[in-house]
Formats: structure tokens, C-alpha cells, sequence
């Protein structure tokens, strides 16, 4: 248990049975009355936000994540399993608590795992990836508009928006939060 005046953006929370990641904490002190707390928590269930007001100094659950650092092996009927890289378990992690960024995993691909009670909560990719270009339309010579894009699958299935310069067969460095081409791989 902890109060609310020690709370703070990346704590998870145990609301009755539910986990909640705090996205935003602000403190709210009026002229007139008693002081509260205003948050707005993520629900790692089904990923909804939601803004809870609490009264200063009210306790609430402080739920204790273990995030380790997994691998990602391959992907079954029952979700994507998993290898600690310390212990070299397996571990399967349901297709719903990963979200959009699934379309970004590759074999292989080392993530953080949160386990809260020994089952997974959530996948957090690497910020960015490294992905090649399976198809896309070709440049055309002299066509150099600036600022223009074309849409680009990748290894993964994913399609990006790219610069027209960009060839089928490049590599290429993706933002696994929003999808947009970051630059060129070397």
C-alpha cells in the first residue's frame, strides 16, 4: 500500500483485482476544501485509459511487476511464447496484450516482459526496429517531390509510409510506438 501523495507516471496499480499503469499524476491543491489527486491510468487488460480521482493522501494497492528481458521465439494457437534469457523458460503471452506493435516482432527480437503473479501483463517492444523492405513501387528517376511517401511492406507484413528514394531490398529503422519511418539502416 501506498499513499497517493507517493505516486508517480510508470507505477502499476491493484484497483479491485485490476492492474493499471499511472500515464499522467497531478497533484491539485484548491483554495477551498481538501486537496486531491487526479490521474489518468491505463488499464493493461484491455489498454483503455481512464482519469480516477483520488483524495490526497489515500492508499492504494502498489501491484510489483517483474519485467524481464525475453525473447521472442515463435507464435502458436495459444498466443507468443517467450524464452527468459536468464532462466530459459518459455513463457506464452495471449495475442490481446500485445496490441498494434505485434505487427513489428520478428523472430528473435529481445523484449521487456512485465509478470505480475507469475502471468505476463504486457510486451514492450524496442523503441525502434530494424526491418527490410519486401515490396514496394520502385523510384522513379527525377521523381524526388520532397516530403513525399509510398507505401512500403515489410518482412513482418507491416506497411510503412517511406520516402520515394527508398528500394525494395533496403533496410530500414522503424518507430514501434507510431509506425513511421525513422532513417536508412547501415
Amino acid at each position: 500500500m501506498i499513499s497517493t501523495n507517493d505516486m508517480r507516471p510508470g507505477q502499476t496499480l491493484d484497483i479491485d483485482g485490476t492492474l493499471f499503469t499511472i500515464i499522467n499524476y497531478q497533484h491539485v491543491k484548491p483554495g477551498k476544501g481538501q486537496a486531491f489527486v487526479k490521474t489518468k491510468l491505463k488499464n493493461l487488460k484491455n489498454g483503455a485509459v481512464a482519469e480516477r480521482t483520488f483524495r490526497a493522501d489515500e492508499k492504494v494497492n502498489l501491484a510489483v511487476l517483474d519485467k524481464r528481458e525475453m525473447q521472442f521465439l515463435y507464435e502458436d494457437a495459444a498466443g507468443l511464447v517467450f524464452m527468459d534469457n536468464e532462466s530459459y523458460e518459455q513463457l506464452h503471452v495471449p495475442l490481446d496484450l500485445f496490441g498494434d506493435a505485434r505487427k513489428f516482432l520478428k523472430d528473435g527480437t529481445v523484449c521487456m516482459v512485465p509478470v505480475h503473479e507469475g502471468n505476463p501483463v504486457g510486451v514492450d517492444l524496442p523503441l525502434t526496429m530494424v526491418l527490410l523492405i519486401t515490396e514496394t513501387e520502385p523510384g522513379l528517376k527525377g521523381d524526388r517531390v520532397s516530403g513525399a511517401l509510398k507505401p512500403a511492406t515489410l518482412e513482418t507484413g507491416a506497411v510503412v509510409q517511406v520516402p520515394l528514394f527508398i528500394e525494395k531490398g533496403e533496410s530500414i529503422k522503424v518507430d514501434t510506438r507510431s509506425g513511421d519511418y525513422i532513417s536508412r539502416s547501415n
